[in-house]
């Protein structure tokens, strides 16, 4: 069970939710979508585009072009003293196969949507052809969204019961905004919510369902809005990963150079760990995510030496501020691999 806490407008957390599912479809997997915001149908139409190998290689090599030239550039910028220490290496020179890689600049081709079986699950169709009912001090949402689930896992043979008769395969779940208004529930609307415990109820039906069955699920929470910490943390701890974004929109990291080559930071709150009863909270605070003309990139963030006149005082705050808190990451991460690509 992934948790993805939304940035603020929803843009970057809501491009995760389509790779997420345009993986499933390169890979031949099961689709369950789930909404109360946008169609079914309309969220797989903006899926974005596979890239082919070849196609990615050439992708990688214009940008390492690009860098090459702008650090011979930058060379003549930096001090003679430092010009000779080995350099920090942002984009790997030679890419390792982990998944597939996409263009969003490009929509998936409606033959390849096709190629395999999907379900959706629209609130507003679903509420309107049955009463609302409660079912165990849940919301009708909710309750309606697991049932739906139950029944897909069970008819589609993916509880591995008749592993005999079908062909093994893997459900992939996605549900958007969970939590909010539109789902019909008030967390988001004030700080003591009449249904506290409706959303952790769900999500623990939810988990007992992904256990005993071969499928993985996705979720986006606008937790901005969930005023109530004990909430959040009681989500956190029935999630498997737990994954936040921070959008720079409307913030003063906006318009200050320190960040210009970034849209904003990626927060590892929580990630499983193997034969264990607790998660593995991470010590990383280094990673940062930009969306290019074609690809969406995860990265470390790498601030700039140099403080020149063009930096006001409270950017130099902001910058030594930063240094603390990456301290700690970038010791981390180091032995790590140092760049995400999706």
């Amino acid at each position: 069970l992934v948790f993805t806490e939304e940035d603020k407008y929803g843009l970057y957390s809501n491009l995760l939710f389509k790779y997420f599912l345009a993986e499933g479809i390169v890979c031949g997997h099961d689709l369950f979508v789930a909404s109360a915001k946008e169609h079914p149908d309309s969220i797989l139409k903006e899926l974005p585009a596979p890239l082919l190998d070849d196609t990615y290689g050439k992708e990688l090599e214009d940008e390492a072009a690009a860098i090459k030239s702008g650090d011979f550039q930058d060379s003549m910028k930096i001090a003679w003293r430092y010009q000779n220490l080995p350099k920090m290496e942002t984009t790997p020179t030679t890419y390792t196969r982990f998944g597939h890689y996409y263009d969003v600049s490009k929509k998936m081709s409606p033959e390849l949507c096709q190629s395999i079986k999907w379900h959706s699950f629209y609130l507003h169709e679903e509420l309107s052809s049955e009463p609302k009912t409660k079912t165990c001090n849940m919301n009708s949402a909710y309750a309606k969204l697991l049932q739906s689930i139950q029944r897909i896992i069970s008819q589609e043979g993916f509880d591995g019961s008749d592993p005999q008769k079908k062909q093994r395969n893997v459900l992939r779940i996605g549900i958007q905004s969970l939590g909010s208004i539109l789902w019909g529930d008030d967390i988001c609307c004030s700080d003591t919510p009449e249904d506290t415990h409706s959303l952790t109820k769900f999500l623990y039906v939810l988990r007992g369902l992904l256990r005993k069955s071969l499928s993985a699920c996705i979720i986006t929470v606008p937790a901005h809005l969930i005023q109530n910490k004990a909430i959040m943390e009681r989500v956190t701890n029935l999630s498997d990963m737990v994954v936040g974004l921070e959008s720079f929109i409307g913030s003063e990291r906006e318009t200050n150079p320190l960040y210009k080559d970034y849209h904003g930071l990626v927060h590892v709150h929580q990630i499983p760990r193997l034969n264990s009863l607790i998660c593995d909270v991470s010590d990383t605070k280094d990673l940062a995510f930009r969306l290019k003309r074609k690809l969406f990139t995860i990265e470390r963030l790498h601030l700039p030496p140099d403080l020149s006149d063009t930096v006001s005082r409270a950017s130099k705050q902001d910058l030594a501020e930063s240094a603390k808190l990456l301290s700690s990451g970038c010791g981390a991460m180091a032995i790590g691999k140092k760049h995400l690509d999706f």
